[in-house]
């Protein structure tokens, strides 16, 4: 357990920014996960529909320092070639 005060200090900050990581990955991940599946099964207006939130999500991701900036930008730019791929 923490000793001195700044460290005390530094474990309640690590605290508050646990919960908001564990929002963020939740968010990446169940955006990630319901697009995939929209691609798996060639649903491309749904998928559509999806690739602007997951931007979103992992855009904010990035602007916290959650992922890397080059993170998100692979990731961004595997779902867009996923939903080129299911257009043909």
């Amino acid at each position: 357990m923490a000793i001195t005060s700044s460290a005390k200090k530094a474990f309640r900050a690590a605290k508050k920014k646990r919960v908001f990581n564990l929002r963020r990955k939740s968010t990446i991940e169940s955006q990630i996960k319901e697009f995939r599946r929209m691609v798996a099964s060639k649903n491309k207006v749904e998928a559509q529909k999806l690739l602007p939130s997951l931007y979103r999500a992992l855009d904010k991701a990035a602007k916290t320092n959650y992922i890397k900036n080059n993170t998100a930008s692979r990731l961004k730019s595997r779902a867009a070639n996923a939903l080129v791929k299911i257009s043909k």
